[in-house]
């Protein structure tokens, strides 16, 4: 779809380093139809914040035992799930797997979501400290601080290791996060938050999970809800106002982060300690229809959102594509 471009309350600064007017949204508009003022959007999520924000170690009962039989993860959203290899193994096995997985991604989403509060504290830099919009920000990085310690106590009750992202990878992060654009760091944040919350989102209400899992789910599904809506607002209007060399860098970096998602989302380590043969499990996963067709599922609404403010264009669309997140 086509993005129009606004300009006509975005000339000059403020003295702040914000371009004057850009808190407002007159005459701002995208495929999606007029953007909605950025103060107003940060009184809503600043009052769901007042009322529906967590603590998990109070809200979890972390010492109640785990319940046999139960799963650590959806059976069908493990990455074996329907493969040959998957039909070979014993129940028990199948659900050693579902439990380092678990491990492998919460290790994946604390490593989002330490990139993501550094580029919320670049983003608010320079921006008025006494705005709505700074101050859910910083509400939002308070959120994602107990999200990484609830996802860190989760793995180590779950017995399972820490799955640190391949070394190339967490490399190459930090430069992806050193020059990403404004847009290009609130796409980045929605690719690491809306294909988790869409798996978590059918975990919390699954009566065969574990109960910590379902607990830990839940909160996460809720306080994500209005990450979600604070990052998609924001990229929208910066996708509209940011000047042309920044919307190109951000349609690229954005597919360079599918791509290094895809591959991290699961790291190969899990195999080997549930006692199968790792290239085997590997090229099962990478060959499995159902595992495509889940990733591009839970991918779904994002790129479809994505393609709508005008960023799945171009060679950015191409690595999207190469990245198995959209067909």
């Amino acid at each position: 779809m086509t993005t129009t471009t606004g300009t006509s309350d975005i000339s000059g600064t403020n003295g702040t380093g914000e371009r004057a007017g850009a808190g407002s949204s007159r005459g701002l508009r995208d495929a999606l139809g007029p953007l909605r003022d950025r103060e107003q959007v940060a009184l809503r999520l600043l009052e769901s914040s007042a009322k529906h924000s967590f603590d998990p170690d109070r809200e979890l009962d972390w010492d109640a035992p785990w319940e046999d039989g139960k799963w650590y993860w959806p059976p069908e959203l493990v990455s074996l799930y329907d493969t040959p290899l998957w039909r070979r193994m014993s129940q028990e096995q199948r659900h050693e797997l579902a439990r380092h997985e678990l491990a492998s991604l919460c290790s994946l989403g604390i490593w989002f979501e330490v990139i993501l509060m550094q580029l919320l504290v670049r983003h608010v830099y320079d921006k008025p400290v006494t705005s709505r919009h700074v101050r859910y920000a910083l509400t939002e990085i308070a959120d994602e601080c107990r999200h990484s310690m609830m996802f860190a106590r989760l793995i180590e009750q779950t017995g399972a290791p820490a799955y640190p992202v391949p070394r190339l990878y967490h490399n190459l992060a930090r430069v992806l996060k050193t020059v990403s654009t404004t847009p290009g760091s609130f796409a980045a944040a929605l690719l690491g938050e809306e294909i988790l919350d869409w798996m978590q989102r059918l975990t919390f209400p699954d009566e065969r999970m574990q109960p910590l899992v379902r607990g830990v789910t839940r909160i996460h599904v809720i306080e994500e809800a209005r990450h979600v809506r604070y990052a998609r607002e924001e990229l929208r209007r910066q996708m509209v106002t940011a000047p042309r060399w920044e919307r190109e860098l951000t349609r690229v970096s954005s597919g360079e982060a599918a791509c290094v998602f895809s591959v991290c989302f699961v790291s190969p380590m899990v195999y080997e300690n549930v006692g199968l043969d790792r290239r085997e499990a590997v090229a099962q996963a990478r060959a499995s229809g159902h595992r495509r067709e889940v990733m591009r599922t839970g991918a779904r609404r994002l790129t479809d959102f994505l393609d709508d403010v005008g960023v799945l264009r171009g060679p950015g669309r191409r690595l999207w594509r190469a990245s198995g997140l959209l067909a």
